[in-house]
């Protein structure tokens, strides 16, 4: 199990980090960094989902801007509106 949520952790920094654009690479990189070991194997999953999502609606989420798709209302994306780059 340990062997597991070590590799979601390895695909999420990797996802986080090489989005496509460098402003969202930064943003979702500091996220990450300051969350990823605080986070339960549930949380993981939803940080898994949250960065499916593309730049634009994730900029626009984070920015308190209208999106294209409605998102959830759980710990990880509160943790993420609510994060102070």
């Amino acid at each position: 199990m340990t062997a597991d949520i070590e590799q979601i952790k390895k695909k999420i920094i990797y996802r986080s980090n090489y989005r496509g654009t460098k402003e969202m690479d930064k943003l979702l990189g500091a996220f990450t960094n300051k969350h990823l070991d605080q986070l339960n194997v549930e949380d993981l999953n939803e940080l898994l989902k949250l960065l499916e999502i593309d730049d634009n609606n994730l900029y626009n989420f984070y920015n308190g801007l209208k999106t294209n798709i409605e998102f959830e209302d759980n710990k990880v994306n509160s943790l993420f509106k609510n994060f102070k780059y």
